[in-house]
């Protein structure tokens, strides 16, 4: 659909405003953080005198899921699946408290999925919060998109499925690898008055809806399968308003202006056997990493601009799960082991510890990182500033639970909420 000037002037216009949107520092409103990219103004709570308790401040039970919780004005948003129903719930965030619960039949995966199901199950998309209009969006596995009024109890305001709207295909089978589909995964993305959705059907990979009455308002020219990453994540090349994502195919980075609004600015072919590309790009500036195990079993620097894009650097270091943090000068993550490299050369500054696959990291306001990995393990490591040589980790916790935690560790006003596939969430008070 074609927007006029006029809708353009309006659009680049409300993508700077929204940026002025009131948030409370501690507030955790979207995929990996505050500015979707594992960066928060908090400190880690770390000191000499400890760190966490040995027993959560609460516990809940949330169902399964491997969406990572909201917490945003004393509220904690999270979706899960129970009996047949993908449920959203709204605790009070310094009780567990369960204030409201919607839910919507749902089946545990989606209609075309395909393959180790025995390690996930439920939603794995995590909620995008929209503090203009107090809306949150949910994504089920089988595409139902919801936009739910958090001050009315979570009451629907729209809804549709993107299987029976765009005839969603099944992905591809990736040369002699296992086939696998594991339904819809990657977080909505709000920029301005559009929720940018990667739908990957044939008639657009990423489609932007109407945030407040979910009608279509352009689809883009790329029309790449659907990757399986944990979100869309915002940039601006040579000045112009754009987003990326890890398709099926690669890198995809695209248009957010005005009449341009969907075309391709670059792509950057990366193929994944097992079509799993767990962790999602990483940006800073004009620069996106990505990365991912199997046969890639790399890590890539990629400069774009509007002419295009063009490789700085690949190493032999990859992650599956946990998206890279890039923080002054250089990366962090933690996959098998936590690795920090030089963000400009891509060299290692050091590598250390055992956190199996699962994994998240918060980059804090004291030069440091909280990690989580493995079966819900939490620890403190010094950032490449602090200790530019060697990996030191602090307090490093036995691990919470029995089951993987795929979904991304939440840090908000002090507070960490810690979640497993299985459903367990719990939240640690840290500092002394």
């Amino acid at each position: 659909m074609p927007i006029s000037p006029l809708q353009s002037s309006a659009l680049l216009l409300t993508l700077f405003l929204e940026t002025l949107v009131p948030l409370a520092a501690d507030d955790w409103p979207v995929w990996r953080g505050p500015n979707r990219n594992g960066i928060v103004a908090e400190t880690s709570g770390w000191s000499e005198d400890g760190w966490v308790d040995s027993e959560p401040k609460w516990r809940a039970t949330v169902h399964e899921g491997s969406g990572s919780p909201l917490v945003v004005d004393g509220h904690v948003y999270v979706t899960g699946w129970n009996d047949g129903n993908d449920v959203l719930q709204c605790l009070q965030a310094d009780s567990g408290k369960v204030l409201w619960t919607v839910s919507q039949p749902c089946p545990r995966f989606g209609r075309l999925a395909l393959g180790d199901q025995g390690l996930y199950g439920g939603p794995t998309s995590t909620p995008e919060y929209d503090p203009q209009t107090l809306l949150i969006y949910t994504l089920s596995c089988d595409g139902d998109l919801y936009c739910r009024n958090t001050k009315e109890q979570g009451s629907t305001i729209w809804k549709l499925n993107l299987h029976e709207r765009y005839r969603v295909q099944q992905r591809p089978r990736v040369g002699r690898s296992g086939h696998r589909d594991y339904g819809y995964t990657s977080a909505p993305l709000i920029r301005g008055e559009l929720l940018l959705v990667e739908v990957g059907a044939a008639s657009g990979t990423i489609i932007a809806f109407d945030r407040r009455t979910g009608e279509e308002v352009w689809k883009s020219a790329a029309t790449d399968p659907a990757g399986h990453t944990g979100g869309l994540v915002p940039l601006t090349v040579d000045g112009v308003p754009c987003v990326a994502t890890l398709t099926f195919q690669g890198l995809l980075v695209t248009r957010l202006d005005g009449q341009l609004a969907g075309q391709t600015v670059a792509s950057f072919d990366w193929v994944t056997s097992f079509a799993n590309n767990v962790a999602s790009p990483a940006v800073y500036q004009q620069s996106v990493l990505i990365t991912s195990a199997y046969n890639q079993n790399a890590m890539v620097r990629l400069d774009i601009s509007l002419q295009g894009i063009q490789e700085i650097w690949r190493q032999p270091f990859a992650s599956k799960v946990c998206t890279p943090v890039i923080r002054n000068g250089y990366v962090y993550w933690a996959w098998q082991q936590f690795r920090c490299l030089d963000f400009e050369t891509g060299e290692q500054q050091w590598a250390g510890g055992r956190w199996g696959d699962a994994g998240s990291c918060i980059a804090t306001a004291d030069d440091r990182l909280i990690v989580w990995g493995g079966r819900g393990s939490l620890a403190v490591i010094d950032s490449a500033t602090r200790s530019p040589d060697a990996l030191i980790e602090h307090n490093r916790t036995a691990p919470i639970f029995t089951s993987d935690v795929w979904p991304h560790v939440t840090l908000a006003d002090q507070h960490l909420y810690c979640r497993d596939r299985q459903g367990q969430l719990v939240c640690f008070q840290i500092g002394r």
